[in-house]
């Protein structure tokens, strides 16, 4: 069957080409906001590799599912996470051009997210039952991602903190293909196995995890900074981020949980699309690859 058999299809998820220019992207390109600077960061060393692994699992869940519309959403979700990758990638080259010493951390966390959320060889059930479990933790972070994408394209305050327009691209890019596909690898596991207790798990460690990643990492990259000019005390500078909403308040990755859990839950009631079509339709770095 084609895609066109849905009549309630609004639009197909697939990977969009974008071009960046990060060659102008300074140290600290939040300007004043040297640790919320480096929290962003997190996403170009943190995220990709966790999308990597996820996109993994949604590809050897692929098999497991018959319905051709989520079939085709998967393959969209897989061409996307790689499209990101690729993205902050060229981001982190930048930072690194500029003395941020990340290689060792990218290593590491590469190594963390092949060792536990790696395939592991595993055969027969015990292969179903660990594929059960990583898209569960996975529908858990992208209930977080949506969350934090919607947070990115309709708060201002980047904008009026004077962000470099080539990250504010690819973050608000990024988080709105987050909100374009939060419902996949939810559906993806809902279809595979669906179980309530693996779920409600999954979302506490999800949460918890995401939390811990966020500050040890952007605590990381705080110490590894070479500005001779980053202040003192990274904490510090966290909890007044977070207070001022420069990033997002971390509470979230608590609160959001009574929500995710309730009986009945679906992304789609995260809210309408709306802002993230938007702004996929007119992104520089996607007007850019057009032209």
């Amino acid at each position: 069957m084609g895609s066109t058999v849905y009549a309630d299809q609004a639009h197909a998820i697939n990977a969009r080409e974008v071009t960046f220019d990060f060659d102008t992207v300074p140290m600290h390109y939040i300007p004043g906001e040297v640790m919320a600077t480096h929290i962003i960061n997190v996403m170009h060393l943190v995220l990709p590799e966790g999308e990597r692994a996820m996109a993994q699992a949604l590809a050897e869940a692929l098999p497991l599912i018959d319905d051709e519309r989520l079939r085709e959403e998967v393959r969209g979700f897989i061409g996307q996470e790689a499209m990101h990758a690729s993205s902050h990638e060229l981001a982190r080259k930048q930072l690194e051009r500029l003395g941020l010493d990340v290689r060792p951390m990218v290593e590491r966390v590469a190594w963390l997210v092949d060792r536990v959320l790696g395939d592991h060889g595993l055969s027969g059930r015990a292969k179903h039952a660990w594929l059960c479990e990583r898209l569960a933790l996975f529908a858990g972070m992208e209930h977080y991602t949506a969350v934090i994408g919607e947070w990115l394209l309709t708060n201002d305050i980047l904008v009026r903190k004077g962000m470099h327009p080539a990250m504010l691209d690819l973050i608000r890019w990024h988080g709105a293909e987050e909100v374009e596909h939060r419902s996949v690898v939810y559906d993806a596991y809902m279809y595979v196995d669906g179980g309530y207790g693996r779920k409600a798990r999954h979302a506490v460690i999800a949460s918890t995890g995401l939390l811990a990643l966020f500050v040890i990492s952007g605590g990381y990259l705080f110490h590894k900074d070479p500005s001779p000019h980053k202040g003192r005390f990274w904490p510090l500078q966290l909890a007044s981020a977070s207070v001022r909403g420069v990033v997002p308040s971390f509470t979230t990755f608590f609160t959001e949980i009574p929500r995710y859990l309730r009986p009945g839950f679906h992304p789609s009631q995260l809210g309408p699309m709306d802002n993230a079509l938007r702004y996929l339709a007119q992104s520089p770095a996607a007007r850019a690859a057009v032209a």
